[in-house]
């Protein structure tokens, strides 16, 4: 059995995957491998190897395009996976009490206390009975810097203590939501570049473990810090695809470069095809805020309030901003969570004629759905959002959630859907977004508004980055390789394998 690895493997000229499952075909296929491309396709055991050319059975085993995430964080992701976990907590005594304990185990009962921040991760507070205190948190964190972080990005909440280490401010909760909060997001945790380029990798080789060949990522950070963390470490390479999303500040800089989307990142790796791994993303503008956060621009109020949420742009400032990163060659993805944000953010594609995307589109009015597809813009949406989302929204969003997620009308109205996770806010695993997409549930529950569900195919082929679900001759060869059948749906599929350009970036048992 071949050995476990995540680190990149040189690949012999020519591959041959022996007996290969292709989806929509019942007899298994031999697939040649060569210079980076999918050179051949054909029955079992019509190929036969050339001198020193490697093969692999796979034994039955299934083929599909490389997986793709199309929307992550991974430098959250990172930092996630080392923050203490208060995703359980159902109430904010409940969060207190978490890190209360993280905190006498840390100080070690009345050792000198430990003058790092302290940064949790996952709370949820929409639907907690009671409410976020600085003085319940305080008390929790015994004069300690803790700050922990809402499970969709767009809220800490802050210690004393930590208020003042981040020159912040806050009334009696403690949060700080949005404009204020999002800057500081990835700078909470005591770790220097280095550090954190190393977690990172890390993130990417588990990516690479659930078949993710490529993602789009939009931490708030300038985007040539890929470049950086791309670089040869002791640690092992960087194994993944990355487009670079581009955020308002740095746009100006991004144009004088010349830098269209697409083009290579100065620095970059290069694939066995020559291409570059690091590539510039899109203008990433967040125009609204999030569900759980209370901050998603809506055209109706939430509950009890006359609050519709927030609108980080006003609709002529993202036309501007839209038109200047269209005139220059690059695509836009506007982040809208609320019908309201969605409708603008659909209103400046029109308007600019900019290509792209919108961001999550969770909840959008019936005359909006068609939109997409006749401006041409992709539904970049995260179904494992909704199996955390179905409470929340029955909550804030009455009356509304039949336009929630409404996968299965963007598909019926020729959208181009891509699925994504928005890691850490879900799970960075497209096996559990597709399972979301096709079941709507995340247990024994009925499927929250079936209608909306789609079949397994649409959202396999929405994680393909538009390669469908099955290789095809001349494309460049990156492939997943899963022991189950990927239309099965699984939460959890188990990978066999995942190739970039013909070169193993995970390998376990093939």
């Amino acid at each position: 059995m071949t050995a476990r690895t995540t680190r990149p493997v040189p690949a012999p000229a020519t591959l041959i995957l022996r007996e290969a499952r292709l989806v929509g075909s019942t007899e298994p296929f031999d697939v040649r491998l060569s210079g980076g491309r999918t050179t051949a396709i054909a029955p079992a055991g019509a190929l036969r190897p050339d001198r020193g050319e490697e093969v692999v059975a796979l034994d039955g085993r299934w083929l599909v395009p490389g997986l793709w995430d199309a929307h992550v964080h991974l430098v959250q992701q990172a930092l996630a996976e080392r923050r203490l976990d208060v995703s359980a907590a159902s109430s904010a005594r409940e969060a207190a009490d978490l890190v209360a304990a993280r905190v006498a185990l840390e100080d070690d009962g009345g050792a000198q206390p430990s003058s790092a921040t302290l940064v949790g991760f996952g709370f949820r507070d929409a639907t907690w009975p009671d409410l976020p205190e600085v003085a319940l948190l305080d008390r929790a964190a015994a004069g300690r810097a803790v700050v922990l972080v809402s499970g969709d990005l767009h809220c800490g909440w802050f210690s004393s203590a930590a208020l003042a280490r981040f020159g912040l401010e806050a009334d009696e909760s403690g949060l700080v939501r949005e404009d204020l909060f999002l800057p500081i997001a990835g700078v909470l945790d005591d770790a220097d570049d280095a550090l954190r380029d190393t977690w990172v990798r890390e993130a990417a080789r588990g990516a690479a473990r659930r078949g993710v060949v490529g993602v789009s990522d939009y931490e708030a950070e300038h985007p040539l810090s890929w470049a950086r963390r791309a670089a040869p470490a002791d640690d092992g390479a960087l194994v993944l695809r990355v487009r670079a999303g581009v955020w308002p500040q740095f746009l100006d800089e991004t144009i004088a470069a010349g830098r269209r989307t697409g083009d290579a990142l100065p620095d970059s790796p290069r694939d066995a095809v020559g291409q570059a791994l690091l590539t510039a993303g899109p203008l990433k503008v967040i125009t609204d805020g999030s569900l759980n956060t209370r901050t998603a621009y809506c055209h109706d109020p939430y509950p009890g309030t006359a609050d519709r949420g927030v609108l980080t742009y006003a609709p002529d400032e993202l036309r501007d901003l839209m038109r200047r990163a269209h005139a220059a060659g690059i695509t836009s993805a506007i982040h809208a969570i609320g019908d309201d944000a969605c409708g603008l953010a659909l209103d400046a594609f029109e308007a600019t004629g900019a290509r792209g995307s919108v961001e999550h589109a969770q909840l959008l009015t019936a005359a909006d759905v068609p939109r997409f597809a006749a401006l041409g813009v992709v539904a970049s949406v995260q179904p494992a959002h909704l199996l955390d989302d179905r409470e929340v929204a029955e909550e804030l969003w009455p009356g509304r959630t039949d336009r929630a997620y409404v996968l299965a009308s963007l598909l019926a109205s020729g959208a181009r859907l891509a699925l994504g996770s928005d890691a850490p806010v879900a799970p960075l695993d497209p096996w559990l977004a597709i399972a979301a997409a096709v079941r709507r549930t995340g247990d024994e529950r009925p499927a929250w508004h079936a209608e909306q569900r789609i079949d397994a195919a649409a959202a396999l082929a929405a994680s393909t980055d538009g390669h469908g679900t099955t290789p095809s001759v001349g494309d460049v060869a990156d492939l997943t390789i899963t022991d189950v059948d990927p239309l099965a749906a699984h939460p959890v599929a188990r990978v066999a394998g995942t190739l970039v350009a013909g070169e193993w970036i995970y390998r376990d048992g093939v």
